[in-house]
């Protein structure tokens, strides 16, 4: 998925992999004012408002660390946050691609429904029909995995509901906009390295520079 995607991305360009889910997550964890009033929301599947996700996007990209570049994973969601993305990258004078990954509907419900996550470390497990058992402790430190709450077949088929009504437009948003845009087979076989290698060779063709990875 995206999540994994924008990991090997990190790790091959080496700048921050900013996950808008991650975030507010980790303020739902931490309990504070801004985690009370979107947990309940994260829990059906809707979308976080506009303001609350762009300000913490415009909070994060201010951080020294996102000066080289940054990975965004998970926004923009709507166009009204794209249109506001692309003032934040206008200020901050960057070079920008927009990478769709395109995997149908039916695939990402069961790749999220067979998904569990390490609640200590964050790393991520996939179960699939063909698997012969299902992972129960993290292979890093030994803690219980457990499903999220947006993971579940309702919620996922809800956050689907709200791809199609609020999402999928962002991707007309940048077509019609001076973005390059790079679309890939999410489902291509060879697993999550060969969607990777895909990306990555269509970055160094767009940057020109024609050596393999």
């Amino acid at each position: 998925g995206k999540g994994t995607q924008a990991k090997l991305l990190h790790k091959e360009l080496e700048i921050p992999h900013i996950s808008t889910g991650d975030m507010l997550r980790e303020r739902v964890a931490r309990k504070d004012d801004l985690g009370r009033q979107v947990e309940g929301l994260l829990q059906v599947g809707a979308l976080v408002p506009d303001a609350t996700v762009n300000k913490l996007v415009e909070d994060r990209i201010a951080e020294p660390d996102c000066a080289r570049g940054f990975i965004l994973d998970g926004y923009p969601r709507t166009v009204s946050q794209a249109k506001i993305l692309t003032g934040l990258l206008r200020t901050e004078n960057l070079d920008t691609i927009v990478v769709h990954l395109q995997v149908d509907n039916a695939l990402i419900l069961a790749r999220i429904a067979g998904r569990r996550q390490c609640p200590a470390c964050g790393a991520i497990y996939s179960w699939s029909p063909s698997s012969t058992t299902i992972s129960e402790v993290c292979d890093y430190d030994g803690s219980r995995l457990i499903i999220r709450d947006d993971d579940r077949e309702e919620v996922v088929t809800e956050r689907l509901k709200a791809y199609d009504r609020q999402t999928a437009p962002v991707l007309n948003f940048f077509n019609a906009s001076a973005f390059p845009y790079i679309a890939v087979d999410g489902a291509m076989s060879g697993g999550p390295q060969a969607i990777a290698r895909n990306i990555f060779a269509q970055l160094k063709k767009m940057r020109g520079e024609d050596q393999a990875l």
